[in-house]
């Protein structure tokens, strides 16, 4: 008995129990909405689980990886991101005229899942080396190797993907002390070149951001998709439908209902109620990350913990604003719930980072 306890209580050293119980009733939350999204398929929701248990086992693995570990994968990680990237420019698969796959060996890859994380270790590595001495130069070097990644996945063209790494790599910037007011030149700067950047979008990215303004101009085409799921939420009412009871979802008018339009399926499904649950769920997550943030030894661990606890609320955010139509549809899954092996695992690496940061108080400067 003494063995057994000492391996488990090794086994669970490094998870932090109140993330991990708060991650794990939104994926509970996720199996319960994807049976009803998949119009009870089994499979579907075993596969889930499946990605789920894989996922788990990978963010433990992460948990017991000191932080000064972490940030000397920085460097060989991005340069490899950077470098898979490359090749999809060069060779990557087109499907549904977007060149994001890589096959590699057996399988295939999408690389700009994994600059998610490597971008923002990155930027957190670079800063915490160069922090005794901040300058000006040194946030122009981030922003370049912030840019980088950007202009090579935007190219693909992958608008949600882009839209993510943008926002954990501005983070990082914002945590290590960049200067409002620069922030603010770069706002009018944006503004500025924005005719510039239309210009440069594909078509269906524009019809994307003219129907949000007015989706009922192209009802069966651009804004079908901010249509339907805009009814689902708000058909749900207060206490919604119930489960597997959804018409929207059931007489097939949702489209992408297992993935990116899953919080319709759940807002119809288990109304304001429901909704209030999943949102208090994500703030514990959250909340639990802004304490990580806080409690942070370094400033290397501080930025990567900010990093990953905004970005897990920029992807609960700009889904629920696409799927309740504030925000343009731009591909982005529910955090934890959607459909998808890739992002689960993205997501929960970033989760055991965390823990990592929260078990290994005694660091090493690197």
């Amino acid at each position: 008995m003494p063995l057994i306890r000492r391996l488990w209580e090794r086994l669970i050293l490094h998870l932090d129990g109140f993330l991990l119980f708060a991650a794990g009733l939104l994926m509970l939350a996720g199996l319960v909405v994807l049976y009803s999204a998949a119009d009870a398929n089994l499979s579907r929701v075993t596969g889930q689980a499946v990605n789920m248990a894989v996922a788990l086992a990978i963010m433990w693995l992460m948990a017991n990886v000191p932080p000064q570990h972490l940030a000397r994968m920085a460097l060989p990680l991005y340069a490899l991101g950077m470098g898979l990237l490359i090749a999809v420019a060069l060779f990557g698969e087109v499907s549904n005229g977007a060149r994001r796959w890589l096959y590699v060996g057996v399988t295939r890859i999408q690389p700009s899942e994994l600059m998610k994380l490597a971008v923002p270790l990155m930027l957190a590595w670079y800063f915490d080396k160069n922090e005794a001495t901040l300058r000006l130069r040194d946030y122009a070097v981030a922003a370049a190797l912030l840019l980088a990644p950007l202009l090579l996945i935007f190219r693909q063209p992958d608008l949600g993907t882009a839209v993510l790494i943008a926002a954990s790599g501005f983070y990082v910037l914002f945590l290590a002390g960049l200067s409002w007011r620069i922030m603010a030149g770069l706002a009018v700067a944006g503004a500025a070149a924005a005719p510039v950047l239309w210009s440069l979008m594909h078509d269906y990215q524009r019809r994307r951001i003219l129907t949000l303004l007015d989706p009922t101009q192209d009802p069966l085409g651009a804004g079908y998709h901010t249509i339907q799921s805009t009814i689902a939420v708000g058909s749900g009412g207060i206490a919604g439908k119930g489960w597997l009871k959804g018409s929207q979802t059931h007489l097939d008018f949702l489209p992408e209902r297992t993935t990116d339009f899953i919080f319709a399926v759940y807002s119809e499904e288990f109304g304001l109620i429901g909704n209030l649950v999943l949102l208090i769920l994500y703030l514990l997550v959250i909340g639990r990350g802004i304490v990580i943030t806080a409690n942070a030894p370094t400033f290397f661990t501080r930025l990567m913990a900010g990093s990953i606890t905004l970005t897990l609320f920029t992807y609960a955010f700009v889904n629920m604003g696409m799927v309740a139509g504030i925000l343009p549809v731009v591909g982005v899954p529910l955090p934890l719930v959607s459909y998808g092996g890739t992002s689960m695992v993205t997501l929960l690496l970033g989760l055991g980072m965390l823990m990592s940061i929260q078990t290994h108080p005694k660091l090493v400067k690197t």
